[in-house]
């Protein structure tokens, strides 16, 4: 199941601070991403969990929500599926559009050159 924009930024919260409760990712979507209202968030949550994207744990008064898939996982998903998409399949293509479109650092370069090498061994 693909995730919406909204269930992303959920995810993205949990991944980077692992399994919370509703109120804690609510706090920290209205502080680093936009304000969103506590019931909101509690209801996409409870959707995540029909959905298979979220799992809730309710052995304790506060339910513990975490997600099903590791963020790898849902990232190189949503990435083979945006090249599919957009790139015809082509991982070059979008290297050259993204290259194309942005200053990219020396150490960027860098980093990109040692990864390749690596690849190649």
């Amino acid at each position: 199941m693909e995730p919406t924009k909204s269930e992303l930024e959920i995810l993205q919260v949990l991944w980077q601070h692992g399994p919370s409760t509703v109120r804690f990712v609510n706090n920290i979507l209205n502080e680093e991403t936009r304000p969103v209202q506590y019931s909101s968030t509690l209801k996409l949550m409870q959707i995540m969990v029909d959905k298979g994207i979220l799992d809730r744990d309710e052995s304790v008064m506060k339910h513990i929500y975490s997600p099903v898939e590791e963020e790898g996982k849902t990232k190189n998903q949503l990435l083979e599926k945006f090249v599919d998409s957009m790139y015809h399949g082509s991982a070059s293509s979008l290297v050259m559009q993204l290259f194309g479109n942005k200053k990219t650092s020396k150490e960027d370069l860098d980093e990109i050159k040692a990864f390749l090498k690596k690849l190649e061994e």
